[in-house]
Order: structure tokens, then sequence, then C-alpha cells
């Protein structure tokens, strides 16, 4: 009986073994630190390199370059279609009016550190834009003198890129909490994930003609939104009057534009979010008490960023024959 029982035990013990390896997503399963550890041990110095040059060069390689993850990510998951380049007629990813606003220096930050990566002859054609996107965002966020942090690597890049596919997958400005829970969760994050990450909008900017509603058109008894600082509403009509010219931008952080800190939290307090989705964090008493906390504390807030981030880089990892590694970044190999 001993040994039929302990026959049973081992069977059944292999058995939900076997289901647990299952359950754990392959895709999630390869991505590990120094991946690429024999193929091109630098990599991740050789990334860092090419980016403090471009950082260097301006300042806007920090949020162009954040943006551009969290929109690859969102889309078809993390695997650098957003960065396909229109070709033949074909609309692609970044084609779509939720990506026309996408800056440049983020796609060029890309493209000159995967030319750094494969000017080395052991790395060349060996790294993934996905993976390269991945260690330029954590590279941008320490410039900017946010938290540093190790990345997880091993995603080949897509091999699809449809401006369809874009559709209803991005939050919008005026999103409410509901909304932006709901986004999140669809691609395997929490709401304390959705908070941290908002507060990318720590640094950046945004054109004045995503707020216009907010600061003159709200409603027919409130034509400014009532949940914005009063001074502050007034200073962006001054900004941002009712004719203003597309192309004009403003600081998405009025007080600390230029660095990767929880100043957004603070001024969330202040009713000085810029967008509603970001207002909304406040306001809504279902995510006032995480504000507050990440308020108070940087380093909270810094762990729960980091947390997020790695958890964001998960997301729709492509691997095996469902991706490879591009040539070029911006062209599906031939």
């Amino acid at each position: 009986m001993g040994g039929t029982s302990l026959g049973s035990f081992l069977m059944v013990f292999v058995l939900v073994l076997t289901l647990l390896l299952v359950v754990v997503p392959m895709s999630e399963a390869q991505l590990r630190q120094n991946f690429y550890a024999d193929v091109c041990p630098n990599v991740e110095s050789i990334v860092r390199t090419a980016v403090t040059k471009k950082f260097r060069q301006t300042f806007v390689t920090v949020p162009a370059t954040l943006r551009l993850f969290f929109h690859d990510c969102f889309v078809q998951g993390c695997d650098a279609s957003v960065m396909i380049g229109s070709s033949g007629g074909n609309q692609v990813e970044k084609d779509h009016p939720d990506n026309l606003s996408l800056a440049g220096d983020g796609f060029d930050t890309v493209i000159k550190a995967k030319a750094a990566v494969d000017a080395v002859p052991e790395c060349r054609n060996k790294v993934s834009c996905a993976d390269i996107l991945v260690m330029a965002t954590r590279d941008v966020i320490s410039l900017a003198r946010g938290p540093s942090y190790a990345v997880e690597l091993g995603r080949k890049d897509g091999l699809v890129s449809r401006v369809s596919d874009v559709e209803g997958k991005l939050p919008q400005p005026s999103f409410n909490l509901n909304q932006l829970n709901a986004m999140f969760a669809a691609n395997g994050l929490s709401q304390a994930d959705m908070i941290a990450l908002s507060a990318a909008h720590t640094v950046g900017f945004s054109h004045c003609t995503k707020l216009l509603n907010r600061i003159y058109n709200f409603s027919r008894t409130n034509p400014v939104d009532p949940t914005l600082n009063a001074t502050y509403a007034a200073k962006l009509q001054g900004m941002c009057p009712r004719d203003v010219d597309p192309r004009i931008a403003i600081d998405m952080d009025p007080n600390t534009p230029t660095r990767f800190d929880n100043m957004y939290f603070k001024n969330l307090q202040q009713g000085m979010g810029l967008f509603t989705s970001d207002q909304v964090l406040f306001t809504d008493a279902r995510s006032r008490p995480t504000v507050k906390i990440w308020a108070h504390s940087g380093q909270t807030f810094y762990k729960a960023f980091v947390d997020a981030m790695t958890k964001l880089g998960r997301v729709g990892v492509k691997t095996g024959s469902n991706g490879n590694i591009r040539t070029d970044c911006s062209v599906f190999n031939s």
C-alpha cells in the first residue's frame, strides 16, 4: 500500500507540475536578465552609450522614448511593431491618429542604438529592436534622474503592424478611472500599475489641442473643468488660446518637467493634472490613497514604477517563429 500511495502521489505531483508549467506563458518564461550574455555581452553598455549621446542632444529623447515603449506594448505587445514605416500604401501602427504625435526622437534613439549594437561584429543581427527599445527606455528614465533597474530581455520583433490594431488600445486624455482600469487590466496590469505608469507624465509635453476642451468648453455650466486648480487653469489659457497653433506644446509637469520624480502626484493633490485621465487619479476615492502615498514617498513610487514597467515589458512578447530579429527596425525582414 505504501508503495502504491507513493506512486500515486508522484503521479499527481508530476501532473500538477506539468499544468503549472503550461499555465506560465512561454513568452514570459523566455525573458531573463543578461539574455545576450553569450552572444553580445556588452549590449547594455553599448545601448546606454548611444542613448546618452542622444540625450545630450535633446531632452525630448526621454519622454519620446518612454512614450514609444508604452504605445508599442499596448498594441500587439512589446515587439517594436510601432516602429515599422509605411510602404506600398499599407498603413501601419504609427499611422494611427493616436500615434501621429509620437516624437521622432524616440524612433531615432532606438535606430541609433541598434546601429551601435550592430556595429560590433559579434552582436550584429543578434539583438532585437524590441529589446533595444526596452533597454533605451530604462536608460532615459535613469538619465532623467529616475530609478535605474535591471531589465528582462529575450523578445523578438513582431511580424505584423496594422493601423487597425491600434483602435481602442491606447488610453485617452478624457478617460475616467473605470476606463483606465479596464484598459490596463486587459494587459494584465493592476490599478496600482496603471497609476504608477501614468506618472510617466512627470516628464515630457502635450500639445494644447489635447486640453482645449478642459479649459474652455468643459460643460455649459462650467466652461473650465472644476477639478482644475483655478490659477493653473488661467495659466493654461494663457499658454493655449482658443485659436492656438496645433503645434504648440506645453510641459506635462509645470514644476520639474525635466526630472523623473514623484512631482506628478504632488501636482494631482493641487488640482494640477494636465489631463482628465491624470486628475481623476486624485478625484476618485478609489485611487486617491495611492496618489497620497506616492506623493509623500518618492522611493515607494520608484519601486512600484519599476515593478509596473517590468510587468508591462512582458505584455505580448513574441518568441520562436512568432517573431524575428529585424536588420532594420523600421522595415520587416525580406
